[in-house]
């Protein structure tokens, strides 16, 4: 009898979105300027480019998929599914006015809907917020996920003004935890990057993972999931070795705030399942399961950004071919996981 094939989700895949395709979907005095629009881009990215020679001196097989070709990399890679986040849009946060954020997240997710979700039932988005309007914010959450099936919303690790755990984002997550979705926090850079590193790999080595233990600490410390019992929170794009330092630290901590007062444990939210973690190809994912459980770890392609890697096939088999886990483990991280993380 021959074994049943792996079933694979994609917990963090990417569309590549560019300005002269978003506009299209903007209002309409959006689109009457588009020449000057597009001028300048419509979101601020950052000072650290990706591609220069002296970021990766390898050659880059650079990718902008339009539906067709993801679909082609479905197939390859044998997934049930993927997940799709934005690239450019990810940087939403440092927007600075209200009004425009609120206009660029109706935008791309319109597009979002209408370039990809609805041209294969494999692909599955997750909305840009505005959070520089909360109450914006949940009327486009509630929006998405229920005209376009969405099956979450994004939250920028970096850009924003506040930290992800004031109160005033409150109102998101009340939501999320009403509509049944999840909320990701994904890795992005910011412009606050550029003085704080000295050459190109230095910031594309810390500014994925810097942002989201900040953002965790905050969320944890601001008791933020202490009454949402059915949110599941996910933090994507900087790996999970650095979760169970800050766990412990965290708990430590936490031990000095009186009980009547202290915000639910991130121990109790892991025994929950309300927290994830993307897991690469790290040397620590064995401890980390050791630590974690294997229960709140997700695989992802991350395609297309990452350049030498987009044979989804091959990067299946390096994950079944791991010696440092359990055949239960990978099984979980690669379908199980994400599985319940999205309620797909």
């Amino acid at each position: 009898m021959k074994p049943s094939k792996p079933k694979i989700i994609d917990a963090d895949g990417h569309v590549r979105e560019t300005d002269g395709e978003i506009i299209e979907f903007m209002s309409a005095g959006y689109r009457s300027r588009r020449d000057a629009m597009l001028y300048f881009p419509l979101t601020p990215h950052h000072g650290w480019h990706r591609s220069i020679p002296a970021n990766d001196f390898r050659h880059q097989d650079f990718r902008v998929p339009d539906w067709r070709e993801w679909v082609e990399k479905l197939d390859e890679g044998r997934f049930e599914l993927t997940v799709l986040y934005p690239t450019r849009f990810m940087h939403i946060g440092q927007i600075g006015n209200p009004t425009y954020a609120v206009e660029l997240c109706r935008a791309y997710n319109d597009y979002l809907h209408q370039r990809f979700l609805v041209h294969d039932r494999r692909f599955r988005g997750m909305a840009l917020l505005p959070l520089q309007d909360p109450k914006a914010a949940v009327k486009e959450l509630r929006r998405v996920v229920k005209r376009y099936g969405m099956v979450g919303g994004i939250l920028p690790a970096d850009g924003l003004q506040l930290p992800l755990g004031h109160r005033q984002y409150w109102p998101v997550y009340e939501e999320a935890d009403k509509l049944g979705c999840t909320l990701s926090v994904h890795s992005c850079n910011s412009l606050r990057d550029n003085d704080r590193y000295l050459v190109p790999n230095e910031a594309a080595t810390l500014t994925h993972i810097i942002p989201q233990m900040r953002q965790f600490t905050n969320i944890m410390f601001c008791g933020v999931m202490n009454k949402l019992k059915k949110l599941r929170l996910g933090f994507l794009e900087a790996g999970c070795g650095w979760t169970p330092f800050l766990i412990s630290k965290i708990e430590e901590r936490l031990e000095r705030v009186a009980p009547s007062e202290r915000p639910v444990l991130p121990s109790e939210l892991l025994a929950r399942k309300q927290l994830y973690f993307q897991c690469g190809e790290e040397v620590t994912t064995k401890r980390d399961v050791e630590l974690l459980g294997d229960d709140c770890l997700l695989w992802a392609s991350d395609f297309p950004h990452e350049a030498t890697r987009t044979d989804m096939k091959l990067l299946v088999n390096e994950h079944f071919a791991r010696k440092d886990l359990s055949r239960a483990a990978k099984r979980k991280i690669i379908y199980d996981n994400a599985k319940r993380f999205y309620a797909l």
